[in-house]
């Protein structure tokens, strides 16, 4: 009798425990965030040179090797918490799905002008908007599971600038994103639909899918200035080098603008190359100053 209520007592208690342990993984992945935080400004990284880091390689691999494990276990911690962190927000916009579907689809008349053709349409435009708003709302909090994995190894000014450019990153990719969305559609949009006055029916994949993609890597285009600004600081690339390689640039941009236009005139094509050309010299600039703050540290 006595197993009896204890199991009637387990079965009962079963959803209040599985709510607390959520509610107990929670609080623990806060607090395993906000000590990763705190160590920020605390740990000092050992500063190691390639050639004694092979050496210990070849003089004691077992310890290497432990000491790589360690570092891929920590990465698993950082990759698991940003992977929750993107499933609960995907979860949380799929309450507001409805109005993400009709302002993106309002360009075309909003969501009630978009015909669907198969069974499976909608329900595979719905998921694909979820896990794109999800993953870019959750941009900046990847970005930091990945600058804490990082941190430890950088000096105390790097890891202050690292925190100020996560946010900066996510405005540049919210700003392409806009780009996108606000002066290349309502450019390419006309010319595509009345494309030699051809009558078209707006298919719900084919357009989410082209407007999603566009304005996912118009957004990640708008990184590249700051891509450049962290290179330079580590020394890989120097702005002497980007000035006097401006013309190979351009043919570079000129042919990424091309893969990235959904049209073939030149119009839209000279709308993404603008940008773009502009953002290269702006990644020149900044590369100067991350080149002459590292010098300054060197010396």
């Amino acid at each position: 009798m006595r197993n009896f209520f204890l199991t009637l007592w387990r079965i009962i208690s079963a959803p209040f425990r599985f709510i607390f342990w959520i509610f107990k993984r929670i609080f623990i992945w806060i607090k395993n965030v906000f000590s990763d935080i705190g160590n920020l400004f605390t740990a000092e990284p050992e500063d190691k040179s390639i050639t004694d880091t092979v050496g210990l390689a070849l003089d004691e691999p077992k310890e290497f090797w432990w000491a790589l494990i360690e570092h891929l276990d920590a990465l698993r911690k950082h990759l698991f918490r940003a992977l929750v962190f993107i499933i609960l927000i995907t979860a949380a916009s799929a309450f507001f799905i409805r109005d993400l579907l009709d302002w993106i689809a309002e360009p075309v008349g909003g969501i009630d002008s978009l015909q669907a053709i198969e069974v499976t349409e909608p329900l595979g435009v719905v998921m694909r908007v979820a896990l794109l708003t999800g993953f870019a709302l959750s941009l900046p909090y990847i970005t930091f599971e990945l600058y804490l994995f990082i941190a430890p190894g950088l000096k105390a000014r790097a890891r202050v600038l690292g925190l100020f450019a996560i946010p900066i990153g996510f405005l540049f990719f919210i700003g392409g994103m806009a780009f996108a969305y606000y002066v290349m559609m309502p450019t390419a949009l006309p010319f595509l639909l009345n494309f030699m006055d051809i009558p078209t029916a707006v298919r719900p994949a084919s357009y989410i899918k082209f407007v999603t993609g566009l304005m996912f890597w118009i957004g990640i285009a708008f990184e590249f200035p700051l891509v450049i600004f962290a290179m330079a600081g580590m020394g890989i690339v120097r702005a002497q080098q980007l000035a006097q390689q401006w013309r190979f640039a351009i043919v570079i941009i000129a042919v990424l603008s091309a893969a990235i236009t959904p049209t073939i005139d030149p119009v839209n094509m000279g709308l993404v190359m603008g940008p773009m050309i502009l953002l290269y010299f702006l990644s020149i600039g900044l590369a100067y100053i991350a080149q002459g703050r590292r010098e300054r540290e060197l010396e």
